[in-house]
């Protein structure tokens, strides 16, 4: 985990209490914190605000938007891991691979169509094979992206049997706003992880599970999470203009 000194700014300090949050919500439930990775969401935050964590030894960041990302990366040191955590659309598929060389990650593929896409663009390119995580939609809130339970399986075997330059890694979803419904939202995904490592033969260690933001990711820690994004608490709550 990254180190912060006393003489960092006020979002470097923030990083070190949710560094510290995810420690200890990781020995509460017998795990180490290591085995947790934390995606600093920047989406609306000044280039200046992510360098500032950048300096304080952070390297793993998420945007919501493809414009936005596209904008702010070029701007920031090349061995940052972005992961692109929002709704995304086929049209903007081959502008966010060819503008954003070291994405690392897309945690939000939700139908074939999309992983198709993220395929063909990655290997017209010529890079290596994306990372991605099947989003599931495990609250039913028609609002949220991300596929059914019951179509989890499938999809992730259409990625993992017809899209070559794409590597599944994962399953991802977003939990209730109400966290009190929260629990169940994460224990769906464990059921999906488990039924997606018994059909293709895998053990759980090799399905990550991304879940987990600002006001539940300790929870979500205790309940398994290996990925959680968190943003308006280590980057604070005001709204910057976008261009």
């Amino acid at each position: 985990m990254a180190a912060v000194s006393a003489t960092d700014g006020v979002a470097a300090t923030a990083l070190r209490s949710v560094i510290q949050r995810i420690e200890h919500a990781a020995e509460r439930c017998g795990r180490r914190s290591d085995q947790v990775r934390l995606v600093a969401v920047s989406k609306t935050k000044p280039v200046s605000l992510v360098k500032q964590v950048y300096d304080a030894g952070h390297r793993c960041f998420g945007e919501n938007y493809v414009k936005e990302l596209i904008e702010k990366a070029p701007q920031l040191p090349d061995d940052i891991e972005w992961h692109f955590i929002g709704n995304l659309q086929s049209n903007k598929v081959k502008p966010l691979l060819t503008g954003v060389p070291n994405l690392v990650m897309v945690e939000t593929v939700d139908d074939e169509k999309i992983a198709n896409q993220l395929d063909r663009v990655a290997g017209n390119i010529g890079r290596k094979p994306l990372k991605v995580f099947i989003q599931v939609n495990t609250s039913g809130e028609e609002t949220k992206s991300g596929v059914e339970p019951d179509g989890c399986l499938e999809l992730v075997k259409h990625v993992t049997s017809n899209c070559p330059n794409l590597e599944f890694c994962g399953l991802m979803t977003i939990g209730m706003p109400d966290y009190t419904s929260t629990p169940e939202n994460f224990k769906t995904l464990a059921r999906c992880r488990s039924e997606v490592c018994e059909a293709l033969g895998i053990s759980e260690d090799q399905c990550e599970l991304s879940m987990g933001m600002s006001g539940d990711f300790e929870l979500a820690v205790e309940m398994g999470s290996t990925n959680v994004r968190v943003g308006s608490t280590i980057f604070g709550a005001r709204e910057y203009p976008t261009k």
